[in-house]
């Protein structure tokens, strides 16, 4: 009985069109909100206060910034009680980007401020501290540099272990597909208006380990079926055999971290930490698309790659 095979190199306009897609949403969105920097990576000063009861958002921002006479961002964080019968505490956020951080003296006066529009408020200063803007744009450049040494290091690494079925090229497929994934990472933060921070880094990084880790098994296994299929077997038949036989096993693997992500991302909500969801939910669309990529972008790339060069091969001989 004949197994039932997805033609993935067959249907790869198809793949490529929902990536594209996708990539195209995400580039509106990015034309039309632009990118926000986090003060670690643009210098700044930020203060955050604790206060009870409610508060509003817009005003706070005109008291701060008739107070300080610079531009101010604000958020707000309410935070669960962990009992009925105590008060709700809540956060308030208060960025400020320049080269000037905030004295001791305008602390004061902002905390007066909000004071005297909320007297019962009971505003405390949480957390307070500021970052030059060249040492943000220095941490910033070395974020880079490691996302550049990694994906250099992944493409030799790829080069070397699957040299018997083109190394360079499956390496070159490869990155192709986490450079998609990474992208895709980068419009979640654009889209939900995230603010591109340390977080980002640690969530393209993961994703250039987990979504190569995905692509390795589907090579391993072409490695093994070009031995038993034989070097005369057509590529696409021996790439959508090899992601087909890994395919369960990609999925599930995937889902599994999928939830427990998602997981992460729940309490995060529940309990208001923002550096938790702004980790969790690029996360989750990191593990989506690089599965996605692995199986859909990946293998039908590197079946164009080895047929571009065969076709070249044969023009070469009929010369």
């Amino acid at each position: 009985m004949k197994t039932f095979q997805i033609g993935f190199y067959k249907n790869r306009k198809i793949y490529f069109g929902i990536s594209l897609a996708f990539l195209a949403i995400g580039l509106i969105f990015n034309i039309v909100f632009g990118t926000q920097m986090d003060i670690q990576f643009t210098g700044g000063a930020l203060i955050k206060y604790s206060y009870t009861g409610t508060i509003d958002q817009e005003k706070v921002q005109k008291i701060v910034e008739d107070t300080t006479q610079k531009a101010v961002s604000v958020s707000i964080n309410t935070n669960v009680k962990s009992t009925q019968s105590e008060q709700s505490v809540n956060n308030v956020a208060l960025s400020f980007s320049g080269t000037d951080a905030l004295t001791v003296e305008n602390q004061q006066e902002v905390a007066a401020a909000l004071a005297k529009e909320y007297p019962n408020a009971g505003f405390s200063v949480v957390e307070s501290s500021s970052i030059n803007p060249v040492m943000g744009r220095d941490f910033f450049m070395k974020c880079l540099i490691s996302v550049l040494l990694a994906t250099i290091l992944l493409i030799v690494y790829i080069a070397l272990r699957f040299k018997k079925i083109g190394g360079m090229s499956a390496g070159s497929m490869a990155i192709i597909a986490l450079l998609h994934d990474v992208i895709l990472v980068y419009f979640t933060f654009v889209i939900f208006r995230m603010p591109i921070n340390d977080n980002f880094i640690a969530v393209v990084l993961t994703i250039l380990g987990y979504s190569l880790n995905d692509t390795i098994i589907i090579y391993d296994r072409i490695r093994e079926n070009r031995k038993l299929m034989g070097p005369k077997t057509d590529y696409s038949v021996l790439v959508d055999t090899s992601i087909n036989q890994t395919l369960t096993r990609s999925v599930y693997t995937a889902g599994c971290t999928f939830v427990a992500i998602t997981i992460v991302y729940i309490v995060g909500v529940i309990y208001d930490l923002s550096s938790v969801q702004t980790f969790a939910l690029p996360m989750m669309v990191g593990i989506v698309s690089g599965c996605y990529s692995s199986i859909c972008i990946a293998g039908p790339l590197y079946v164009m790659w080895q047929k571009h060069k065969a076709k070249k091969k044969q023009v070469a001989s009929a010369r």
